[in-house]
């Protein structure tokens, strides 16, 4: 009797299992639930080492981020002013285009699922899920975020799913970034007249509005040629080894 009902238990627990990790239906109240759990622990977490901090280190710290603070706000006020200029010169020759790109601050609760660590989800405010939105991490280009089910989820480079304009090497050759769930990136579809050599450095092109122009991706390490285009092997410069905090680009012009 004690094993039959054991056997029935093992049964129980691994059809729920099956049907919490295959179904979104059932996933989806479960997966808000630990993310508001996992949510309110960092914000925890984070105030006990502020209060650690501000009572052990305070003295030393405030000098760090003085000095921090005052670098950021000269490089901000640098940025406002070519900001500024531009828009100036733009209105003088009568065009509509302006610049005002906006960025936030956001955090990563967890991976969305056990050994993929290429897809976590978000903690974002004021979310809106009908967008993709670039995700840069100390200004690399590290993946988009995308809606899974009106929740925010981070692909990160390395993910199948993850894609973005992008330019190939001083000639400026487009082409598309793409993860193939590996060690490195494939930039493809780029045109086949264009001369791309090994160490090209690949940045964002801006040209699908998910990222800035110029934001940088990785380095070419290996080319091949099929049917009209070129396909180029990319080292990536972000390595995505413990995920936290990340910039999301929610405006670019």
């Amino acid at each position: 009797m004690t094993k039959g009902l054991f056997s029935f238990f093992l049964i129980f627990i691994t059809l729920l299992l099956g049907a919490l990790y295959y179904t979104d239906i059932i996933q989806s109240p479960f997966i808000s639930a630990l993310n508001k759990v996992k949510s309110n622990y960092n914000a925890s977490i984070e105030f006990v080492e502020k209060q650690l901090v501000k009572h052990f280190y305070q003295a030393s710290h405030i000098e760090e981020l003085e000095e921090k603070l005052q670098k950021y706000e000269d490089d901000h006020l640098v940025m406002q002013q070519l900001a500024s200029e531009i828009n100036d010169l733009l209105a003088q020759n009568n065009s509509t285009l302006k610049t005002d790109p906006n960025v936030q601050l956001v955090r990563a609760i967890s991976y969305q699922n056990f050994g993929d660590q290429n897809r976590i989800w978000m903690d974002i405010d004021d979310y809106n899920s009908s967008r993709i939105y670039g995700l840069v991490y100390k200004e690399l280009v590290a993946g988009i975020v995308v809606s899974q089910n009106d929740k925010a989820l981070g692909l990160l480079n390395r993910d199948i799913k993850c894609s973005y304009a992008v330019y190939v090497g001083e000639s400026r050759a487009s082409g598309i970034a793409q993860g193939n769930n590996a060690k490195n990136l494939i930039i493809k579809f780029i045109p086949a007249w264009f001369i791309i050599n090994i160490g090209d450095e690949v940045v964002t092109s801006g040209l699908d509005e998910i990222f800035f122009k110029g934001l940088k991706v990785g380095k070419v390490i290996s080319v091949t040629k099929s049917q009209g285009y070129q396909s180029a092997v990319v080292e990536p410069y972000y390595r995505a080894n413990d995920p936290n905090y990340y910039h999301m680009i929610t405006k670019v012009k």
